[in-house]
């Protein structure tokens, strides 16, 4: 029986390079940045005015980067005519045997990403081995590889597939002689561009400085104005006159006073926030958190449902802030849907410990939609990584709902795939609104119920207490007689108590 030909690492990095060039062009940020994590040839079309009016679409565009355009003065009477150039990248990753695959996936990510962050992939390096060298990252032979590359290219910038340790770091850098940073570095730098509310900034800086804790480089002798012993009046005496706090021990007492700060800061954010979900809950009023993988379509799929107007762009973390609106099922309950902030393999837990709060509307829904995207070559891969989020939020107990979104994009074939893997799933395109009533349906079908049964007995003039159990509960039966309105009900216990004096008995 024929072997298949074993694959070679630059047949991955060609086809990720292959597809960002046609997609793409020369100018790699242009209106289908981050379309690498799809398949080749998927459309990207812009979409539809179901995603309703977005008014920072056009603050988000002016931040971004013109390629071609150099920082480099020839005349410093031009400093006012300055702008930002692209950075040029080079991506490296190590993959171990058997998973060629999953490293040519991960990379088209990570160009993806760097694509966001406002960066120019030139060329990519796969190294197969079992570790990455506990030095430099890639071996010895690579580096050397690395190093030729970067300099033909004239990339100022190497991009790792994975959280590089400091002292990686520093070797690589040592080697190549250009700027080398890793996945999480690349994250945090779209989420401090793409965060937008004061909660959002806030959480994003406590994620930079956490990150840049362990990372902190020491000059060697420059120290601070600081002084030990008895220079620094505290009087200690002989064998405590040293040099005095050096500049890396000040900035690291600074990091931590301000993240001290910012902690403090996202606590005194959080009553606001439970004010607001503390009242959803005293009305009984069900909550449903759309949760997904970043660049899905979660945001997409919000605004066709209930029209919100949320930025919806073909970029990685496009959406950080938390949206909440109001929406109703078919027999006219009201229940709140939020969309959150997107998931990511290999998701820096700083993220997720900085946007705990913002991950709660999740863990406090009553029905989580799954958004998935279907025309990703590793479906299966991002239903993991989120599940794996939500339950570090606690939410692994609450129901449900797959949604595989970008259904246009797929084929009969694929979708029976699909199927295999979650067999309750909805299939829907937020850009062409198929499949968008079966969600709303299955919303409505998987809202938990109210608990308590009642019979009340209704008079004409509180008419406003039938119209709120149509909101907020589930009616079943309505009958009109001499003395009022009977109401046979299904109701929270809250509810229940507050209608005592309109109950009627239960007929046999």
């Amino acid at each position: 029986m024929n072997e298949a030909p074993e694959q070679h690492p630059d047949d991955a990095v060609e086809r990720v390079l292959r597809s960002a060039d046609t997609r793409a062009g020369i100018a790699r940020f242009g209106a289908e940045a981050a379309a690498a994590i799809q398949k080749d040839g998927a459309d990207a079309s812009p979409w539809q005015s179901s995603d309703g009016e977005q008014l920072d679409r056009e603050e988000r565009a002016a931040l971004r980067r013109v390629s071609g355009l150099s920082t480099e003065l020839e005349d410093v009477t031009e400093v006012e005519y300055r702008q930002l150039r692209l950075e040029n990248v080079v991506l490296i990753g190590v993959y171990s045997q058997g998973s060629l695959d999953d490293a040519e996936t991960s990379l088209r990510e990570l160009s993806a990403l760097a694509e966001t962050a406002g960066a120019r992939v030139l060329d990519g390096v796969l190294q197969r081995r079992p570790h990455p060298d506990p030095a430099t990252y890639l071996g010895r032979g690579k580096v050397e590889e690395l190093r030729h590359i970067v300099a033909s290219l004239g990339a100022d910038t190497v991009i790792a597939d994975t959280e590089l340790a400091p002292s990686q770091r520093r070797a690589l850098e040592d080697a190549v002689k250009v700027k080398v940073i890793d996945r999480t570095a690349v994250i945090l730098d779209i989420f401090s561009q793409h965060a937008k509310s004061r909660e959002g900034k806030a959480q994003v800086e406590l994620a930079q400085l956490e990150y840049l804790l362990p990372r902190l480089r020491g000059w060697g002798e420059s120290m601070s104005r600081q002084a030990g012993g008895q220079v620094g009046g505290a009087g200690a005496g002989m064998g405590s006159r040293g040099p005095g706090e050096t500049k890396l021990e000040l900035d690291r007492r600074r990091i931590h006073s301000r993240m001290a700060k910012l902690r403090k800061q996202i606590v005194g954010m959080k009553p606001a926030r439970e004010a607001k979900r503390a009242n959803r809950k005293r009305n009984a009023v069900p909550s449903v958190a759309i949760a997904g993988y970043t660049n899905a379509g979660k945001s997409s799929l919000l605004n066709r449902i209930t029209g919100a107007g949320v930025l919806v762009e073909n970029a990685l973390f496009a959406t950080l802030d938390a949206t909440v609106r109001r929406n109703t099922t078919a027999d006219g309950r009201v229940y709140t849907i939020a969309d959150t902030v997107g998931f990511v393999r290999n998701l820096p837990h700083q993220l997720v410990e900085a946007f705990r709060s913002t991950l709660e509307e999740v863990g406090d829904a009553d029905l989580i939609v799954h958004v998935v995207d279907a025309a990703h070559p590793d479906p299966a891969g991002q239903i993991a990584t989120v599940r794996d989020v939500i339950g570090e939020v606690g939410a692994r107990d609450v129901p449900e709902l797959v949604v595989f979104n970008k259904a246009d994009l797929v084929t009969a074939e694929d979708r029976l795939v699909l199927q295999g893997l979650e067999p309750d799933a909805v299939f829907a395109s937020a850009r062409t609104g198929e499949g968008v009533e079966a969600v709303l349906e299955a919303i409505g079908r998987m809202l938990p119920d109210p608990a308590v049964e009642v019979e009340l007995l209704v008079p004409y003039e509180r008419g406003d207490i039938v119209s709120a159990l149509h909101e907020t509960s589930r009616v079943l039966e309505l009958e009109y007689v001499e003395e009022g309105t009977r109401v046979r009900a299904l109701v929270s216990p809250e509810l229940a108590g507050q209608l005592a004096e309109f109950r009627a008995p239960i007929a046999a």
